[in-house]
């Protein structure tokens, strides 16, 4: 499995990437294969605010739906408009494709999250 090493992992497989305060968030190479073909993704309200761990929106597959959580607290900022009308790119490519964007309260608690291979013995 590979994990980039720019991002921290959420046991409910998400990645964050901190740029500067402002998080990327998306799903791992892991869950998209485990959901299949995704054919929704939404739910997101900009200007929401979030505890660590609060569902954040949905994605939905040809198998199933599931919940995306906010990885940190802080303010879901932007929702990434390019998977309203195309899911499949997280089946494409998930590290390359965020969800959203989140303004974290505190960006030092990204340090508290999984790194690559915890996060992969996590995922086994």
């Amino acid at each position: 499995m590979q994990l980039p090493e720019d991002r921290k992992y959420v046991v409910s497989h998400e990645w964050a990437k901190d740029e500067g305060g402002v998080v990327l968030v998306g799903i791992t190479d892991f869950a998209q294969d485990q959901l299949g073909d995704l054919v929704f993704v939404g739910d997101f309200t900009p200007g929401t605010r979030l505890a660590a761990g609060e569902t954040a929106g949905v994605v939905e597959s040809v198998k199933a739906a599931s919940d995306i959580y906010a990885p940190v607290s802080g303010e879901l900022l932007e929702f990434n408009q390019a998977l309203s009308d195309a899911p499949h790119l997280l089946n494409e490519a998930p590290f390359d494709t965020w969800i959203f964007k989140l303004k974290a309260d505190n960006p030092a608690d990204l340090q508290g999250l999984l790194d690559g291979p915890a996060y992969a013995a996590v995922a086994e």
